[in-house]
C-alpha cells in the first residue's frame, strides 16, 4: 500500500514539469543518434561523438508520436 502512494507521489510530481511535444510538418527537429560502443560517428569515437543530428524537416506524421523526416541522401 505505501509503495503504491509512493508511486502515485512521484507520478503527481514529475508530471507537474512534463510537457507534451507535438510537431507540425514543416518544422525542424533535431534526431537522436544512439551512441554504440567502439562506433566511430562523424570521425570521432566514444562520449564525444555528436549526440544529435540535423535539423530535418518534419514531412508528416507517421504514428503518434513518430514523424517522417526529410533525411539527406
Amino acid at each position: 500500500e505505501k509503495i503504491k502512494e509512493a508511486r502515485t507521489r512521484q507520478k503527481s510530481y514529475v508530471d507537474k514539469h512534463r510537457r507534451s511535444l507535438e510537431f507540425q510538418p514543416g518544422d525542424h527537429v533535431f534526431l537522436k543518434v544512439s551512441p554504440a560502443r567502439g562506433v566511430r560517428r562523424f570521425g570521432i569515437k566514444g562520449k564525444l561523438s555528436p549526440r544529435f543530428i540535423g535539423p530535418f524537416e518534419i514531412l508528416d506524421w507517421v504514428g503518434e508520436v513518430s514523424y517522417r523526416l526529410a533525411l539527406p541522401p
